[in-house]
């Protein structure tokens, strides 16, 4: 199977961060070059010491659900022979408390709207059918119950680095 990775980098400035009085923006830098302004949400740390412009967590794991879901829907259109013109989905993700009683992503909803054209057009039960299928196949949709590991680096120096 395959790695993926992603460098999340952060500086604290001038702020005192003892103080919790701190920037929350950050850099999310991928493999291919992409960087992308990250922050907390402002739902969570009020500014200005989060970014609203940038992009949160809990919009990136939304994204990655609906972005899996999208390539796994064009792909099963493709194969059954049904033209995409356009896939578009406006998704939402909903934060709540969990049966452990912890704030976590509790409900995402896809509502992609997909056009086709050509000879073959799908039927509204091909169409599930299909959405269905990408779901099952959607490697994040399978991961959200993933176990997380945390592997702290540690230079040679030590933790304290000047």
């Amino acid at each position: 199977m395959a790695d993926y990775t992603c460098d999340v980098l952060w500086q604290r400035g001038n702020a005192d961060f003892l103080d919790n009085r701190y920037s929350r923006a950050h850099v999310l830098r991928f493999d291919g070059g992409v960087e992308l302004p990250g922050s907390s949400s402002p739902q969570v740390v009020p500014l200005p010491f989060s970014d609203a412009s940038a992009v949160d967590p809990e919009e990136m794991l939304v994204a990655a659900l609906s972005s899996c879901h999208m390539l796994w829907f064009l792909s099963i259109a493709a194969e059954r022979g049904f033209r995409v013109d356009s896939y578009r989905d406006q998704a939402s993700g909903r934060m709540g408390r969990n049966a452990a009683g912890r704030i976590a992503m509790t409900r995402v909803v896809l509502r992609p709207d997909v056009r086709f054209s050509g000879e073959r057009l799908p039927e509204r039960a091909e169409i599930e059918a299909m959405h269905h299928a990408a779901h099952e196949e959607c490697f994040i949709a399978s991961s959200v119950t993933a176990e997380v590991v945390t592997e702290p680096l540690f230079s040679d120096e030590g933790a304290r680095q000047q």
